[in-house]
């Protein structure tokens, strides 16, 4: 009862958030795109409105981070990427969970953010971790570096995904995985019907490891690797969503390029 509680409570500061986002101002305004050699994405693109998802104090009590990082089996000397890291929720608790034989690596794009970030961090005295701006089309992440790269409640935002997560690849290591935390619903609403999410990455040359529901973090928990050679820029064809309109309480039918997908 207690933990059904805290999820409806979790719910609902969710539903304040999405209220404030429909009003909010951006925190990063979309500058015209030039064209250039990757696709651009075929759908709604969230505006960034806030450094901050939710209430850490809500998240702690709901054991988001420790079920996220379980899940993704971060353990003791790790290296790990925090993308759009925010306020530092993940990259606070990345840093305790690798210890100081890890390295933790926050990225945002947003200038003012990396600097409250980064102040945080020296504030806490996080030696295991450095804060990096990145690009709206490029994480701006050194080679062959990370065993996990973190992607919480933030790829809905991504402007430009196919060229980011095409950039991105390189960084993973061998077995490296990318975790993707996010809403299903559409990516206008600041989430991402898992489908398009699959076929996102599938189009740069990633795999599919896995993908469960979530309700702690509020969605899904999916995971991928590198997969076969990363395709020339040239070569990605962007994907296509259409959605269904479905009563209240019911998954959402969503369809990629004639496929159907959903969360197991």
């Amino acid at each position: 009862m207690r933990r059904a509680s805290l999820v409806r409570q979790s719910g609902a500061a969710l539903l304040l958030l999405l209220a404030a986002c429909e009003g909010g101002e951006p925190l990063l305004k979309k500058e015209p795109r030039e064209p250039g050699p990757f696709p651009a994405a075929d759908r709604p693109v969230a505006h960034i409105v806030s450094p901050r998802w939710s209430n850490e104090e809500a998240r702690d009590r709901l054991n988001e981070a420790g079920e996220v990082m379980a899940r993704a089996a971060i353990k003791p000397g790790m290296t790990v990427a925090d993308i759009g890291a925010g306020e530092g929720y993940y990259t606070t608790r990345l840093a305790q969970r690798v210890g100081e034989d890890g390295r933790v690596l926050a990225q945002d794009i947003i200038p003012a953010v990396r600097d409250a970030l980064a102040e945080r961090v020296a504030r806490k005295r996080l030696d295991n971790v450095s804060v990096k701006l990145g690009e709206p089309n490029d994480p701006k992440l050194p080679e062959n570096s990370f065993d996990r790269i973190f992607m919480v409640h933030m790829y809905h935002e991504i402007e430009q995904p196919y060229e980011f997560l095409w950039r991105m690849r390189s960084a993973l290591r061998p077995d490296g995985l990318v975790v993707v935390v996010d809403a299903n619903r559409p990516t206008a609403n600041h989430g991402t019907p898992p489908a398009l999410l699959r076929c996102e990455f599938r189009s740069v040359g990633y795999e599919l490891v896995g993908i469960t529901a979530m309700p702690s973090a509020g969605g899904y928990f999916a995971t991928f690797r590198a997969s076969g050679a990363r395709p020339e820029p040239a070569a990605i064809r962007p994907c296509r969503v259409t959605q269904s309109q479905q009563p209240a309480g019911t998954e959402a039918d969503h369809r990629v390029a004639g496929q159907h997908e959903m969360i197991d």
